[in-house]
């Protein structure tokens, strides 16, 4: 060994060696085609600058898009049956789930976390469409009434946002009994007069949008999001008709009385913001409204007092 050995020879390999180029650093999206660099998509809340269609966002970019500078606490969700069914396809379902907890980090298709937007106490809950298409089932279910719980302790609007392909079929009639049970969820919140937004996102399907997803008192959704019950193919493939036109997208259903809002990502939680604020503080507001002199008893007060004074 010598000091061409162990010097100059690593240096040559080194210049030879091929420079490893981070993955990830572009994006292409998929409405246009065009690529993106990846710090500008995340600046944009994955809203492509070029045709403004916007990408699929997880839990973290939501919380830390919604509450007071991003600050929040995610509550712990309650543990359920794994694999109640022992189902198994052309894989075994607690294996699917292991790989889905690998890839994402998230136990399941739905996070709640807690906070403040806008000095408002909210509960927010965040469905997840890469965990396995944000499916509900069991652990979904459980979260959106955990959500709920904690809405009425801390007396806090609950806000939720939908994505997902629906009903999870590896947990059968176990998934199918969330509907009933999230729409209870829902009803409680509803009777002690707190507010429940819903924000839909692409896409929002299935079982979700037959129960929790289309009871909100406001219903929102982002611009160009899928929503339906079944998909359109199907839809066609029953009926054997042609659908029209950007059939079951936001803009479609808000045209037609599904939605009460379509809002831009980058608008949204300055909407969210003044709902809130609208839905939270309305009692405070009547009273001040109700001990306010009628328009025409405070002109006549100060015709009154000007008669007076002359």
């Amino acid at each position: 060994m010598n000091w061409l050995t162990n010097n100059v020879l690593p240096r040559i390999r080194a210049l030879g060696r091929k420079k490893e180029v981070p993955d990830k650093l572009w994006e292409k999206c998929p409405s246009c085609g065009q690529m993106i660099f990846h710090r500008d998509l995340e600046e944009a809340q994955r809203v492509c600058p070029h045709c403004d269609h916007h990408m699929r966002i997880g839990p973290a970019q939501r919380f830390a898009s919604m509450f007071d500078n991003g600050d929040f606490s995610l509550i712990e969700l309650p543990e359920v049956v794994t694999d109640p069914l022992k189902f198994r396809d052309s894989k075994r379902y607690g294996d699917r789930l292991k790989d889905a907890r690998s890839k994402s980090g998230d136990q399941d298709a739905m996070k709640v976390a807690h906070g403040l937007m806008g000095g408002n106490h909210v509960v927010i809950a965040v469905q997840n469409f890469g965990f396995m298409g944000g499916s509900m089932g069991l652990a979904v279910g459980e979260a959106l009434i955990a959500a709920s719980k904690l809405a009425l302790a801390q007396e806090a609007p609950l806000i939720v946002f939908a994505a997902s392909g629906g009903a999870r079929m590896q947990e059968g009639i176990l998934s199918l009994m969330q509907m009933p049970r999230t729409t209870i969820a829902v009803q409680r919140l509803r009777e002690v007069g707190l507010p429940f937004i819903v924000v839909l996102t692409d896409p929002t399907t299935g079982g979700v949008t037959a129960s929790y997803a289309m009871l909100g008192d406001i219903q929102i959704a982002e611009p160009g999001a899928l929503i339906g019950f079944a998909g359109p193919r199907v839809i066609e493939q029953t009926i054997r008709e042609k659908l029209p036109e950007g059939f079951q997208r936001a803009e479609y259903l808000l045209e037609h009385g599904m939605l009460d809002m379509v809002v831009h990502r980058h608008e949204l939680r300055a909407s969210l913001l003044r709902l809130v604020d609208l839905l939270r503080n309305r009692d405070a507001k009547r009273i001040v409204a109700a001990s306010a002199p009628e328009p025409v008893a405070a002109a006549e007060a100060s015709a009154e007092n000007g008669d007076e004074r002359g």
